[in-house]
């Protein structure tokens, strides 16, 4: 449904050149919530504002769903556009409307007679649970009331994307989860492919299936969330599973990290390993986690024994993975 490839961006000249975006290249599939994840000033925004041209790459090309962009310009931008619905952090509602007159807004510009702008905002504030909420005005409504006429005006003119802009950031953790929750929602009822960019590790963690981390404008992982987070030395997996690094050994112990996914997550794995290798198990550390619907768990363990190598060996063969520490 996205697919950007090679895209770059720098501003500024001379001297004072920042190079926003290097060479960043990913596909997002129809129907998937796909995260970018990365610190401030990673190049989150701009990447995503060259989806819709808010900002025009200096190369490479960005296509939606088979069109490209960057080859458009004036009124068959302008169309492309409507396809492509944004939300952002801090909501950009009009506080001269009301929550419908807000809602209504790109119906207006495509010029929907007044009847079906109607019956097209009241659908819209059912989906988004605000039906009670259609002559109230921004002043008057919470943050996450808020967002949620910004996502119900994104999906007023029916876009098959919709782009998230640190939609969250602005709003308490539990506000945070109820609109994470209605984003989801709305990807399994209309089938709306969501591309986001968020600095939050809980997002990703709740909502997307995939994600690729972006720092200083270079994309330097990506895959599926649960791929990420139980591959040794991946940046996401280090996110989720902070590793404990202040432990000393005794002599002829060995310090091993194993990280589990899916089925052997709910098995007694240290016990047979214990039992079926004669060996000492010492737990230091664990982290359990439920990544897209998948329970993900790393735990930091110290073994004593004779038979270390063959009993880590089994457990990699049973498709963990081991890391042994020196």
């Amino acid at each position: 449904m996205i697919s950007i490839s090679n895209v770059s961006k720098t501003y500024g000249h001379g001297t004072q050149v920042v190079k926003a975006l290097q060479d960043v290249s990913l596909q997002v599939e129809a129907g998937e919530i796909f995260g970018v994840l990365g610190q401030s000033g990673a190049g989150k925004s701009t990447l995503i504002r060259c989806v819709n041209l808010l900002e025009r790459p200096d190369s490479g090309s960005v296509r939606v769903n088979g069109q490209d962009m960057t080859a458009l310009s004036g009124p068959k931008l302008r169309q492309a556009r409507q396809q492509i619905g944004m939300i952002f952090q801090h909501f950009n509602l009009l506080s001269s409307r009301t929550v419908a007159e807000n809602v209504a807004l790109p119906l207006e510009v495509t010029k929907f007679n007044r009847a079906a702008r109607q019956a097209r905002v009241a659908e819209l504030l059912e989906l988004v649970g605000l039906s009670g909420k259609a002559n109230a005005y921004p002043a008057q409504l919470s943050g996450g009331q808020k967002q949620r006429v910004g996502i119900a005006r994104a999906l007023a003119a029916e876009p098959e994307v919709l782009l998230c802009d640190e939609a969250t950031s602005a709003l308490d953790p539990q506000t945070t989860r109820s609109i994470l929750d209605l984003l989801k929602e709305l990807n399994r009822r209309l089938g709306l492919t969501i591309l986001l960019i968020t600095h939050e590790m809980g997002v990703v963690r709740q909502i997307c299936d995939r994600v690729a981390i972006l720092e200083a404008g270079k994309i330097v992982e990506q895959g599926t969330v649960a791929e990420l987070a139980v591959r040794p030395n991946s940046r996401l997996g280090q996110e989720f599973f902070p590793r404990k690094v202040d432990f000393t050994t005794e002599p002829g112990a060995v310090l091993a990290t194993i990280t589990f996914s899916g089925a052997a997550a709910d098995q007694p794995v240290l016990t047979t390993l214990a039992r079926n290798y004669e060996l000492d198990v010492n737990i230091l550390s664990g982290t359990l986690e439920t990544v897209g619907g998948q329970r993900i768990g790393q735990l930091q363990i110290e073994l004593r024994g004779k038979r270390i190598p063959e009993a880590l060996g089994s457990l990699q063969q049973q498709g963990l993975a081991v890391e042994v520490q020196s």
